[in-house]
């Protein structure tokens, strides 16, 4: 209900975000006509609202149009706009042209009222319909919905789509509505000759040359980038002013979008498609929302009875056992995890310091390997991560993620606190309050020995591991078919082998580029030449890659940014002398700098079979 009420509420904020923009000249259009005409804004803006509805669900909930090029339906939304915008300049000539469609009997009538009379209803819901197509929101709160709700539940995701677009047209109907009051009292602004409606006829073209060209995503990229007005500060806020959700889900194995989408949210990742990776999000998804929720509002709150883990495939530090063999004997407190997940990863110093305090007071902890991809389910995989990361606690591979869906969980990472008797009295989703966490695990082992009869008093002796900043403006990025939003190079995106020209000057941001020879396929994109390039603009602090080598053999790759070698002062964990070398299954650090900044990241890999899965920043 929580998220429901937050994307009505996200979509009617979305009118202040600069995303918007190329539908204010639809909005403004409605305004137009006959003075009084309120089923006009409802016909556009209704039919502009279903169009968003469909081919949100079309080009990113499913994957029924992944072999269209975004280009494609780019240059039909463009066209769509273009012509009417010159039926605004030119009225005249523009109702000689519609004198040819049958039914027009009185073309003076017609020509007085313009391409806006009543009985063109076909007209208006065209321009409404035309930008659903190419639409994309800066909305935090409507990337959860994609990633983590729809895949998971198809009847739940469907509400809160609704729910944000509703939003969205209420308050685009509220423009257009008062917009219709002012021109109604303006005559000038009513003469289909006049030059009102022909300075909105040279809008409409100039939106459409935008969305043709992709420009109108540059714009947008850069007003997010400058910080003017940041619209999901609101959305977080309300999240916790309603307890909500603290951070974004990501995407789990196979599904997905990306996190950090426009921004990356504190400390969450949500999963994607299957079932418990952030939650089908991207957040981080590893990012895309990343400041989205990033807090849950901390505190004691009973939960009911803990669930048994379901269908374990594996064990890492332990022998197989279950929850129920410490129930009544000990505090547990479990956590979703996924080890490429940069949100788990700044979480694990902290888990490594409570289980070094409280393991011998009665903490047990286990965590859940819950896996975004699918190299992930791979035991040895995971083994070298609790070793690299120097994790000594439990851990269970949750490949099906059957213990994910019966805690209902949508987020990496996601504790739950389970006391002596065997309740949820905790929880908290994504990175931050650990002081609140580790003091409710203290609450609970003193709670404990009260109940066991054991003397003595458990101290919370507080934490040497510092907070790490996140900065982050760009949203995480995936590179397969199956989750891949941001391709840049303009060629259809489908699953196969296929050349690429690496792009020369500047390029967009928050898009990747190839250059050469990859194979792409769902959950990845695989070099299938030696020298084969990946090219992305960022805004972040710091910035990370997922990727493996297909036989396991090390691989090296260049790493250039804004066009030369990486200094070693900005080079991430895994990058020495502007080289990264690859030679596992992970996440590797490729850039990092105290200062969040804009730059070109170019990576030039050695040799074939170097598989790439996601970006992500932080």
């Amino acid at each position: 209900m929580i998220l429901f009420i937050v994307s009505f509420v996200a979509g009617v904020l979305t009118v202040l975000a600069p995303c918007v923009l190329p539908l204010l000249p639809v909005t403004l259009g409605s305004a137009l006509g006959e003075a009084g005409n309120k089923r006009r804004p409802l016909i556009i803006i209704g039919s502009l609202s279903v169009s968003v509805f469909i081919f949100t669900l079309l080009l990113k909930g499913s994957t029924a149009l992944i072999g269209a090029s975004p280009s494609f339906w780019a240059y039909i939304s463009a066209a769509i706009l273009a012509v009417f915008g010159f039926s605004l300049l030119f009225p005249i000539t523009w109702a000689k042209l519609m004198l040819k469609v049958p039914g027009h009997r009185k073309p003076d009538s017609w020509m007085a009222k313009g391409y806006q009379s009543r009985s063109h209803w076909w007209g208006d819901v065209l321009v409404g319909a035309a930008l659903g197509p190419v639409f994309t929101t800066c909305s935090p709160t409507f990337f959860v919905i994609l990633a983590t709700v729809l895949p998971q539940s198809l009847a739940k995701g469907l509400i809160d789509l609704a729910a944000y677009v509703v939003g969205l047209a209420l308050s685009l109907l509220l423009i257009s509505w008062i917009g219709q009051k002012l021109v109604g009292k303006l005559e000038w602004a009513i003469n289909p000759n006049g030059w009102f409606r022909k300075v909105l006829g040279i809008l409409f073209v100039l939106v459409a040359l935008a969305i043709a060209t992709g420009y109108d995503k540059k714009v947008e990229a850069d007003i997010l980038a400058s910080g003017f007005f940041d619209v999901t500060a609101l959305e977080q806020s309300l999240h916790i002013s309603l307890e909500g959700q603290k951070n974004i889900p990501q995407d789990p194995a196979g599904n997905g979008l990306g996190s950090n989408a426009a921004t990356s949210t504190s400390g969450v990742t949500p999963a994607s498609t299957t079932p418990g990776t952030k939650p089908v999000q991207s957040a981080d998804t590893k990012s895309l929302i990343q400041k989205l929720i990033s807090a849950v509002i901390p505190g004691e709150r009973n939960q009911g009875k803990y669930v048994e883990m379901v269908k374990p495939s594996g064990y890492v530090n332990s022998e197989p056992f279950k929850l129920a063999d410490y129930v009544g004997k000990k505090v547990i407190l479990i956590d979703f995890i996924d080890y490429t997940c940069i949100n788990c990863q700044r979480t694990f110093p902290y888990m490594k310091d409570w289980w070094a305090k409280y393991k011998d007071q009665g903490l047990e902890i286990v965590a859940f390997q819950t896996p975004e991809f699918s190299f992930e389910k791979d035991i040895n995989n995971v083994k070298d991560a609790a070793k690299r990361f120097d994790l000594r606690f439990p851990i269970v591979l949750d490949n099906d993620y059957g213990t994910w869906n019966a805690y209902g969980n949508q987020y990496w990472p996601h504790k739950y606190l389970i006391d002596i008797h065997g309740n949820v009295v905790y929880d908290h989703i994504g990175e931050g309050n650990y002081a609140e966490t580790e003091a409710e695990i203290v609450k609970q082992l003193n709670i404990r020995k009260q109940a066991l009869g054991e003397s003595g008093v458990v101290t919370a002796s507080g934490s040497a591991v510092s907070d790490e900043a996140i900065q982050a403006a760009s949203p995480e990025t995936y590179f397969g078919a199956k989750r891949n939003e941001r391709f840049g190079n303009g060629a259809p995106f489908t699953i196969g082998q296929k050349a690429f020209i690496a792009p020369t000057g500047d390029i967009a941001p928050n898009q990747f580029y190839l250059g050469g020879t990859w194979d792409i396929q769902k959950e990845y994109a695989e070099t299938v030449t030696a020298n084969a390039t990946l090219s992305y603009t960022f805004t972040a602090s710091k910035m990370y890659i997922v990727a493996q080598t297909a036989d396991g053999s090390a691989a090296t790759a260049h790493v250039l940014i804004d066009g030369k070698e990486i200094p070693d002062s900005w080079s991430g964990a895994d990058v020495k002398k502007g080289l990264l070398m690859i030679d596992a299954s992970r996440l590797y650090g490729l850039y990092a700098n105290p200062a969040m900044g804009r730059h070109r990241i170019d990576i030039i890999f050695s040799k074939p079979g170097v598989r790439a899965y996601t970006f992500t920043f932080g």
